[in-house]
């Protein structure tokens, strides 16, 4: 009964499932995002070269500045999330192994978010 119907009809259902809009859309808007935070990052660690400890908790301590490198940082993580998603996607095509994978890298990523702000808050706070 299948060969009966058109191309268009045996095609539909097949094709894009209309859920990659949001995910291409995250990683350019962090894509973006990283090209204006990148340069701050330079120019800070530029700022920060030779300095002692103190001077770069005493930066980091700045609300601005931990803003900033918590956005760096959850952005940066985030994106690279997203990309590795989509080479695992592509890449591996055992089912178990991809599910692993996918599953790895974001409790890695959300660790990495969580140990980052942590670190950066205690820095922030003076405890």
């Amino acid at each position: 009964m299948s060969e009966m119907r058109n191309p268009l009809q045996r095609a539909k259902g097949l094709g894009s499932s209309k859920s990659g809009l949001p995910h291409w859309r995250a990683q350019r808007i962090t894509a973006v995002t990283l090209l204006l935070l990148i340069p701050w990052l330079i120019w800070s660690l530029l700022q920060l070269t030779g300095a002692g400890y103190p001077q770069a908790a005493a930066f980091i301590a700045d609300p601005i500045n931990a803003t900033l490198l918590i956005l760096v940082l959850l952005c940066m993580l985030y994106h690279a999330m997203l990309g590795l998603q989509v080479v695992i996607e592509d890449y591996v095509h055992h089912h178990g192994l991809s599910l692993l994978l996918l599953f790895a890298i974001r409790i890695a990523a959300a660790a990495g978010m969580i140990a980052g702000v942590v670190h950066i808050l205690k820095l922030v706070l003076g405890a």
